[in-house]
């Protein structure tokens, strides 16, 4: 096989670390448009041609010659972005012989369906099995999106772009009552042909499609789940201007609006009246321009997890199908980014990427058929060891992590989770979360190479109940079971106060330092509680918790009877925030919601027959 270099592009001379240098290596050929590349669990690679049939390279990189699927008769592909578009093996295959496809049918219309493979070939497919799970409209025959995933929760992700033309007309991707423009979520284990997961984000939005995960989508020809994290990256091609990359950190809950057609990537396109604040719109972790030198049509890849090549590890890696430029982009440790270009060739009009089941990458070139692997061969270190402590206590009581020495020429990139968290030239790490860690020894010069990742140190977390303190009336308690307790009042040491109980004899923000067995320590949030003067009003209890606070507190007030109280906020000068009457029974619970307040002291009173009750509340 013939090696294709991708030789690596130096930005600048501050470069701190070396930068995958990559290599294509053919390693199929005769593909007639292939538009997508997966596995099924197993050593073969399944390459999806755009006509509407499925090969198989097998383990010998072979090309079978009878096709795994052949639905050419039901496929519209005459337009270039219509065809059999995506595919995706059911978690279980091996057990249920369930895949997914997502092509265009010969109404124009967007179609995902289930088939299975049968029973007695597993080199067969039986084009008989169709179930069709959605068929979605298709105004124009562009930006038909076409790339499907199961994501790490084992529900089928699919996104569909806007309906095509230009510049969204109808303004579908923002149109809650539409599927275009989204990405879509469904649960195809469950329900007649899918349900709706419980937890996607607008399923008891009556204003919102339940099967929508996110919106404001142009054409996200080709998305990954990073197999390790579970993050989601989403390539969305752009309009003019920018094309865009767009990042779902692991464990999101869905529901971003990542902002087309208002915004074409983070600057403004068509500002209408149903457009967000800028604040609500997720926008993309990177763009690039769309102009002739650069790009024209982003073609989303994988973040590289497998152990062949360590210097493109944790690496999200993309390309161009116009231009033929490579990307490199990954945390910078420091909570942004930092995007490299590796490669800038002949264009081959990239059109796809693959993930093998050992993780190793592939890319597809629609115009010559031929399936690339990509490589960064380099004589690597062998990875370090890593070892420290195996608890975290708090951000200010971290666990030490040590790497063992790098030879000559490398620093450590320090992962949590399989996210880069660090990089350094410190042979130590502070980390201030639970999770799975590794280091990797990382090159410090472009031409350098780095290793594959440690084998994982587990950390956990400090375990404290979500309430240190309750009340009642007035005497504190803290939770029984820990080594050592410390009350305070207004952050000042209360002498002799060492037990789970404290019974408040004076106004003021109370607090308790709790040590457990494990000598980790944790301050609670104060509780402010009004031990004099409340029963001029009325009043038998009052609590205001927490204090300090964020975006509000709990006002618990229980009176001697029955009446109307004035309840007002104010800044610590006395000008009125806001005020209104509440009638109280014997007892009441209400929550002060205060999202839009600065930082800063205030004042919070409570007025009856011309006699009041003032506190200082702190917001941080």
């Amino acid at each position: 096989m013939r090696p294709f270099l991708l030789f690596a592009f130096s930005l600048s001379a501050c470069i701190l670390f070396a930068q995958p240098n990559l290599e294509l290596q053919s390693f199929a050929s005769g593909f007639s448009f292939p538009v997508d590349i997966t596995h099924a669990g197993d050593e073969r690679l399944f390459i999806v041609e755009k006509a509407g049939r499925i090969r198989i390279i097998d383990d010998n990189g072979a090309t079978l010659p009878q096709p795994f699927l052949d639905i050419t008769g039901r496929v519209n592909a005459q337009a270039s972005e219509r065809g059999l578009l995506g595919l995706a093996f059911h978690p279980d295959y091996a057990n249920n012989g369930y895949f997914y496809v997502n092509y265009t049918n010969n109404s124009g219309n967007t179609r995902i369906s289930r088939f299975s493979v049968t029973a007695d070939n597993s080199n067969l497919a039986d084009p008989n099995s169709e179930l069709n799970l959605l068929e979605v409209g298709q105004p124009f025959s562009n930006h038909n999106a076409g790339d499907l995933n199961f994501g790490p929760d084992g529900y089928l992700y699919f996104g569909l772009g806007d309906g095509g033309s230009a510049n969204d007309p109808g303004n579908r991707a923002q149109n809650r009552q539409m599927l275009l423009g989204k990405m879509l979520r469904v649960d195809v284990d469950n329900g007649n042909p899918y349900s709706i997961p419980e937890d996607n984000p607008f399923a008891f939005d009556d204003a919102t499609l339940d099967e929508i995960w996110a919106i404001g989508l142009r054409n996200p020809w080709r998305f990954s789940f990073d197999r390790l994290t579970g993050a989601m990256w989403i390539a969305d091609v752009g309009q003019d201007r920018w094309e865009e990359v767009n990042y779902q950190a692991p464990g999101s809950a869905g529901g971003q609006n990542y902002g087309w057609r208002c915004y074409e990537g983070a600057q403004a396109f068509n500002l209408n009246s149903g457009c967000l604040p800028q604040s609500e719109n997720t926008f993309p972790v990177q763009v690039y321009a769309n102009n002739n030198s650069v790009g024209c049509s982003i073609t989303g890849g994988y973040v590289y997890r497998g152990a062949a090549y360590p210097d493109m590890y944790s690496y999200y890696i993309y390309t161009d199908y116009c231009s033929g430029r490579f990307w490199a982009l990954v945390p910078d440790g420091q909570g942004g980014w930092e995007n490299t270009e590796l490669a800038n060739l002949d264009n081959n009009q990239f059109v796809t990427f693959g993930e093998d089941r050992e993780g190793e990458l592939y890319v597809a070139a629609i115009s010559d058929g031929i399936i690339y692997r990509l490589t960064a061969p380099c004589d690597a270190p062998a990875p370090p060891v890593i070892s420290g402590e195996t608890l975290v206590c708090s951000p200010d009581q971290p666990a030490v992590l040590m790497a063992t020495a790098a030879a000559g020429g490398h620093g450590y990139a320090w992962y949590r989770n399989g996210l880069l968290v660090a990089r350094s030239n410190e042979q130590s790490y502070f980390a201030t979360e639970a999770g799975a860690y590794t280091v990797a020894f990382w090159a410090d010069s472009p031409e350098g190479c780095n290793s594959a990742p440690s084998a994982a140190l587990e950390v956990r977390g400090a375990e404290f109940p979500d309430e240190l303190i309750s009340v009642d009336g007035f005497e504190l308690t803290a939770p029984a079971g820990f080594i050592d307790y410390r009350w305070f009042l207004d952050g000042e040491i209360i002498d002799g106060a060492v037990g789970n109980t404290y019974t408040a004899t004076e106004n003021g923000a109370y607090s308790v330092e709790v040590t457990n067995a494990d000598g980790c320590i944790r301050t609670s949030a104060a509780v402010m509680l009004v031990v004099n003067a409340i029963g001029d009003i009325g009043i038998e209890r009052l609590v205001l918790a927490p204090n300090p606070f964020r975006d509000g507190f709990q006002l618990e007030l229980r009176t001697t009877g029955p009446g109307a109280f004035r309840m007002w906020m104010a800044h610590a000068d006395g000008k009125l925030i806001w005020e209104k009457t509440l009638s109280v029974g014997r007892q009441l619970k209400e929550w002060i919601s205060t999202p839009d307040l600065p930082a800063g002291a205030y004042l919070f009173g409570l007025e009856k027959e011309g006699r009041r009750v003032v506190q200082q509340v702190v917001k941080r």
